[in-house]
């Protein structure tokens, strides 16, 4: 059940560098300032970028159009994704800092994550969604990899999989080819969870097209249909992650894996509610939780 159906288009610094010897002049100002520092132009007025390279602004709305934009704003907007996907920690740190005021830090992340998950719950798949869950509660073992940022997802996951079924296998790589060391009984039947959010790494990309080639059913939460590990999954549920700073938004993901775990808790309702009082037994007997 994949839910991709279109290659993504082109990449927007791709399309600039493409089109550069049409531009007129005023335009290749644009275009090489845009290049050079997309992580600010993608958080830039077109009043703004016009100022800085010497141009007025209706000249950046026909840079938009040139680049087959219906506006400056759809221009600015792939201008953004480009900068959450490719820029370095050190951009990142550069871009958040200069359109975020020191005392507006605080309301400006908050009111950007309610955003994500505001966006997410607009587009996200909800048959992908029951899919997913039906591939989880039908499969023979459940294998679960998050990298990087996204490891702290996997994590959450695996602790209330964990109590939910008793074929859960967290990946937790150290590196190399230990992933696939993991994955080498992974089989038809089973399903395999990639989570992953830019910057994609290799391993998740690597691991997913692996899962894919043994049959095994695959879910991949991740930000966009042009993710990586997107093109090779059965099941696609995406999740708004928009730059913030140097640390990754996962509000919106980490609510997609609560909408999860709150769904298969519904579908095996009276299991769940036995093996849940018997680990408050245990749980009261061993004193793990203070009174």
């Amino acid at each position: 059940m994949n839910t991709i159906s279109e290659k993504p288009k082109p990449g927007i610094l791709e399309r600039i560098e493409a089109l550069l010897p049409e531009f007129s002049k005023g335009q290749r100002a644009i275009a090489r300032f845009v290049l050079a520092n997309y992580d600010r132009a993608a958080y830039m007025t077109a009043t703004a970028l016009g100022s800085e390279v010497g141009v007025s602004e209706s000249t950046v709305v026909r840079f938009a159009d040139e680049l087959g934009f219906s506006g400056y704003h759809e221009m600015q907007a792939e201008l953004r994704e480009a900068a959450r996907v490719n820029l370095t920690a050190v951009q990142r740190v550069r871009a958040a800092n200069h359109r975020m005021d020191e005392d507006e830090v605080l309301d400006q992340i908050l009111t950007q994550d309610a955003e994500n998950i505001r966006a997410t719950l607009e587009r996200i798949d909800r048959d992908a969604f029951r899919g997913a869950a039906d591939l989880i509660l039908g499969a023979k073992n459940i294998y679960i990899l998050g990298m990087r940022s996204s490891a702290a997802l996997a994590e959450f996951m695996n602790y209330y999989f964990g109590q939910l079924f008793n074929n859960v296998r967290l990946i937790r790589p150290a590196g190399g080819s230990e992933i696939f060391e993991h994955l080498m009984k992974l089989e038809a039947g089973d399903v395999f969870i990639a989570i992953s959010f830019p910057r994609y790494t290799t391993g998740i990309v690597n691991a997913t097209e692996y899962a894919a080639s043994t049959g095994a059913g695959v879910i991949a939460i991740t930000d966009s249909a042009s993710s990586p590990i997107a093109s090779r999954a059965d099941v696609v549920l995406t999740a708004r992650s928009e730059l913030a700073s140097i640390a990754d938004s996962l509000v919106a993901p980490m609510s997609i894996v609560n909408a999860l775990i709150a769904y298969i808790c519904k579908k095996k309702q009276d299991e769940v509610t036995d093996t849940l009082s018997r680990l408050e037994s245990v749980w009261k007997e061993y004193h793990v939780y203070t009174k």
